[in-house]
């Protein structure tokens, strides 16, 4: 493979070769958000020369108003200082199919679009009720075989509730697409920091001898919004955080943490490792759900000063709902390298801030020279966010200055914006231009969603017969009491 983003960035000179890129359901949030600001900024920034744009939804947009509205998704600072020019010559390479998703005249009309270009995309950024659909379309009209050049298409998460709308959707997609031409897309892995753990780990001498149970004691994840569901209850109504993003964004965290060493950094090397990870999760039984889970529901309160309704009163939401805005999770991986080393996981909406982390506590010193006072507060930890202020802490001991024998933890940071001098590309570009360039190492593998779910679901299960109340927890918190108690008695969760 001639790229990988654990060799190369985007800092080296990477040109995808001329394509089109199908937008299905484009005149959504996400294109708006995260889909067109990233291809205009790769277009901007050279990696991106002779191509087309097709967004493909329901809409009656003319091809103006789609380039207007387009126009308008691109209206933030750091994208209009590319200049006029750019976006302009940006904005011609736009069209636009006027179709239902049900209707195959529309998917008629994308051999016609695509005269001159050899190579396409299919980007699915629709509802997941209408992946089905889309996909059965395009392999009834041929549009999944490769001619002369590739053909790819782009799956959103989420990807299915459970193991078996999972495998029916991979089913379905395998009936017309190859494995290699399919990328399951979670865009956490193109997080810098994220990427980075690969190197952290297997490219620094100091680290790897002690990444295993006899100096780690155990290893906390967090992901905290400070944000409800933001209008978007329906959706969340049928998700729930262990879903949402346990299954997938935080796996994919674990994974990267845990994983073996790979022989090479070839995709599938590398997602055969993590895909280990995952069928190395020591399984929770449905009456065990209670001991190894904990989960909660936000309350109304304040936030900022300001009124904030609970959850079970947003918009969408069941007065009675029992899903679950925030989770917390105990796990083991029966591994030799992680024997005994508790991972707990935690996620959650209306915490007291945003942050995504990994946090790794060794165990003390062998012998405890100073008072059994400092043992907690002064264990090393290494501490690698996420978001936001990407970067690395380790957490060591250090005297303070003074005529006694006094300690206290002292970090020892890095920033990525203050080691680098500049911000790191935005998550969708790096993982759009791998699509691109047909690089699938930050994408994921059938078997890697289908293990995933195969852990999930029985929770799922455990949970459905379990009747007791929903925890409730104060808005601008840590989430709700109930998570202590997962923990071992010499650990606390860091603070939020």
């Amino acid at each position: 493979m001639d790229f990988n983003p654990f060799r190369s960035g985007l800092s080296v000179s990477r040109e995808a070769q001329s394509f089109v890129f199908f937008i299905f359901g484009v005149t959504g949030d996400l294109t708006r958000k995260k889909i067109m600001p990233a291809l205009f900024s790769l277009y901007a920034k050279g990696h991106l020369n002779r191509f087309k744009i097709v967004g493909f939804a329901r809409r009656p947009w003319t091809q103006e108003f789609f380039r207007n509205e387009v126009q308008g998704m691109l209206q933030k600072p750091e994208l209009l200082s590319y200049g006029k020019e750019t976006l302009e010559a940006f904005l011609k390479t736009l069209e636009y199919i006027q179709s239902p998703f049900e209707d195959p005249a529309g998917y008629r009309k994308i051999d016609s679009v695509c005269e001159g270009f050899l190579n396409r995309i299919y980007y699915l950024s629709t509802p997941p009720d209408a992946y089905g659909t889309i996909i059965e379309h395009l392999g009834a009209q041929g549009l999944a075989k490769e001619k002369r050049g590739h053909t790819r298409i782009v799956v959103e998460k989420p990807f299915g509730r459970d193991l078996s709308t999972a495998r029916k959707l991979n089913d379905q997609l395998s009936q017309y697409f190859r494995e290699d031409q399919i990328y399951r897309i979670d865009h956490y892995l193109g997080k810098e920091t994220v990427q980075n753990l690969i190197l952290l780990r297997f490219g620094n001498g100091i680290f790897e001898p002690v990444w295993n149970h006899r100096y780690i004691h155990h290893i906390q994840i967090t992901v905290a919004e400070k944000i409800g569901v933001e209008g978007r209850g329906n959706y969340y109504e049928t998700a729930g955080a262990l879903r949402d993003m346990v299954q997938n964004h935080m796996f994919q965290l674990l994974c990267l943490t845990t994983m073996e060493p790979p022989n090479d950094l070839h995709p599938d090397t590398i997602r055969t490792e993590k895909v280990k990870i995952l069928k190395s999760l020591r399984p929770i039984s449905f009456r065990e759900t209670s001991q190894y889970t904990v989960r909660g529901q936000y309350g109304g309160g304040y936030m900022d000063g300001k009124p904030v309704p609970a959850y079970r009163e947003e918009p969408g939401v069941a007065p009675d709902s029992r899903t679950e805005t925030f989770v917390a999770l105990k796990l083991f991986l029966d591994t030799w390298r992680w024997s005994g080393v508790p991972i707990y996981l935690r996620t959650g909406k209306r915490l007291a801030r945003r942050t995504s982390e990994i946090a790794v506590r060794f165990k003390a010193p062998p012998l405890e020279l100073f008072p059994r006072a400092w043992a907690y507060s002064g264990r090393n930890a290494l501490i690698i966010r996420i978001q936001p202020n990407e970067g690395i802490s380790l957490i060591m001991n250090a005297k303070i200055p003074g005529y006694t024998l006094n300690m206290r933890p002292v970090n020892m940071d890095f920033s990525y914006g203050s080691a680098f001098g500049e911000t790191p590309p935005e998550a969708y570009e790096r993982l759009l231009l791998d699509a691109l360039s047909g690089d699938s190492t930050l994408y994921t593998r059938r078997d890697e969603i289908e293990a995933s779910w195969t852990f999930i679901t029985r929770i799922l299960k455990g949970w459905e017969e379990d009747p007791s109340p929903i925890p409730q927890y104060v808005p601008g918190g840590s989430g709700p009491e109930e998570a202590k108690n997962l923990l071992e008695p010499s650990t606390r969760w860091r603070k939020l």
